[in-house]
């Protein structure tokens, strides 16, 4: 009798131990959270965002997507105004890459250490930027009074504004960085574009990015007051930025979308005809071929994932009260990926 109830005994934890190992290897073989099954990415309008242009045509996202394993991937773009625009799209859960200037980006980094962390997927590129007016009074900065308006993607926060802030330092002194703040007013280039063209709108100014700086230069009656690269020199204009909690759960998107970048800004390299005629065809050809491929060849455009100057932007930010820390290094403000790259 005692030895039946032994052996009952002796099965029942026998059976309990079989359970638990079962449950734990069970837990154990329990597959890791999937990656999105959907990816959305937003750029702007202009020559500044011709890698995301060239991935979205050429398909590069699903092309390194379908080489990671994930076959399915959905690729869904978006063209936004401003980076203030983006960065509200990505803290909501919107929008997966964000795409614009240095500025709003570090903004954005700053404000989300210890939560979302926002952090840097790679450098665009550097191209010349103008400050354009049709007042033939305004010379320089100096001769902007109160009634002139300078159109720009997001007055205040663009990279436009904060090279607008750079020049009056330079000229009034540091306490006086922000005086052409009040003159700032945010309007996409395409629309600024066509005021400046028309003589008509309030504005009589525009900060604009290529080709639009450009385009307008043809116009009689439109000249150059401000040149980016005499005010920052060789310095990126616009950067690609996530969350690390994106980076951290979707590794391989992530690096399927690098890949893509990457393998964009190397197409522009080696090809810049077929380049500028992907981009005078995304614009449903209203841009001028021979235009677009004299400024993918001009002197100061630059196309490279290598961050330039950034922590130039970072000083003068911190200095104007528009970021709360500075980074030790360019490599804080940016994944892991890219730091091997010669930045500064």
């Amino acid at each position: 009798m005692k030895t039946s109830l032994w052996l009952k005994g002796f099965a029942a934890k026998a059976a309990l131990l079989a359970s638990v190992a079962l449950v734990g290897v069970t837990i154990n073989q329990t597959p890791a959270r999937a990656e999105v099954s959907q990816v959305t990415i937003a750029k702007q309008y202009g020559l500044l965002f011709l890698p995301l242009i060239i991935m979205e045509q050429n398909k590069l996202m699903e092309k390194h997507a379908a080489k990671a394993g994930i076959p399915d991937l959905a690729v869904k773009w978006q063209r936004m105004t401003g980076g203030n625009v983006m960065n509200e799209a990505l803290i909501s859960g919107n929008l997966d890459f964000a795409s614009g200037g240095v500025p709003p980006f570090l903004i954005l980094w700053s404000k989300t250490q210890g939560n979302l962390d926002v952090k840097g997927v790679a450098a665009m590129d550097s191209l010349p930027i103008y400050l354009n007016t049709r007042d033939p009074s305004v010379k320089t900065i100096k001769d902007i009074t109160d009634k002139n308006r300078i159109a720009m993607p997001a007055a205040g926060i663009s990279i436009q504004a904060i090279m607008l802030q750079m020049a009056a330092s330079k000229e009034w002194g540091p306490d006086q960085a922000r005086r052409l703040d009040k003159n700032g007013v945010t309007l996409a280039h395409p629309e600024a574009m066509s005021q400046m063209l028309s003589n008509m709108g309030a504005i009589d100014s525009h900060f604009a990015s290529p080709p639009y700086n450009f385009q307008e230069l043809t116009k009689p009656g439109i000249h150059k007051v401000l040149d980016s690269y005499d005010v920052l020199g060789p310095a990126t204009c616009e950067v690609v930025w996530t969350t690390s909690k994106f980076h951290k759960e979707n590794p391989k998107v992530y690096k399927a979308f690098l890949d893509a970048f990457q393998e964009s800004i190397d197409f522009i390299n080696k090809n810049k005809q077929q380049a500028a005629e992907i981009y005078v065809k995304s614009t449903d050809n209203k841009e001028s071929l021979k235009d677009t491929l004299e400024i993918i060849n001009h002197p100061h455009t630059e196309y490279t994932t290598t961050p330039k100057n950034i922590m130039k932007y970072a000083a003068f930010m911190k200095q104007v009260g528009l970021v709360n820390k500075t980074p030790a290094s360019w490599k804080d403000l940016f994944f892991p990926e890219v730091h091997a790259l010669p930045g500064s």
